[in-house]
């Protein structure tokens, strides 16, 4: 049974989603961190100065200056603005990785398609045989391929 797993483990397509899982966990925090701390500043200045990870939906009856306070008293919060920056952090994921797999979709195309193969042979435009490319007189019609 160990041996099975150990089989099961090293092939390849598990190390390659182990390895995907790694480089997406530690992508989405660069994402994060680039929606949170880079691209929600200007959109909330343009928007009137809106912070949208302070903005929340207070169920109690007292009143807190910021979200910050209404966690540390415990009140229940819907935070609505925490869910528009993990939107966007998602949109803005979605998007890299649509970007990413076209790329390599093109890359994959260009490598698939086979050169056009050269051209192994010509045809006399007296006699109609086949000739070599490079012939610059039929060996079946001996006509001069040049003046053609």
């Amino acid at each position: 049974m160990l041996k099975e797993f150990k089989e099961f483990a090293m092939r390849g397509n598990v190390l390659d989603m182990a390895i995907g899982i790694i480089i997406g966990a530690a992508f989405g925090k660069i994402i994060s961190s680039l929606v949170s701390d880079v691209m929600m500043p200007p959109i909330g200045l343009v928007l009137g100065k809106v912070d949208f990870s302070n903005l929340y939906l207070n169920l109690t009856h007292n009143t807190y200056a910021s979200l910050q306070e209404a966690k540390k008293a415990g009140a229940a919060t819907i935070n609505y603005g925490s869910f528009i920056n993990t939107v966007i952090d998602f949109l803005i994921v979605a998007f890299v990785i649509f970007l990413l797999t076209r790329a390599i979709n093109r890359m994959k195309r260009a490598e698939a398609s086979p050169p056009a193969p050269a051209a192994t042979a010509k045809e006399c435009p007296f006699c109609l045989s086949s000739i070599p490319p490079r012939a610059i007189r039929c060996a079946h019609c001996t006509s001069d391929l040049k003046a053609a």
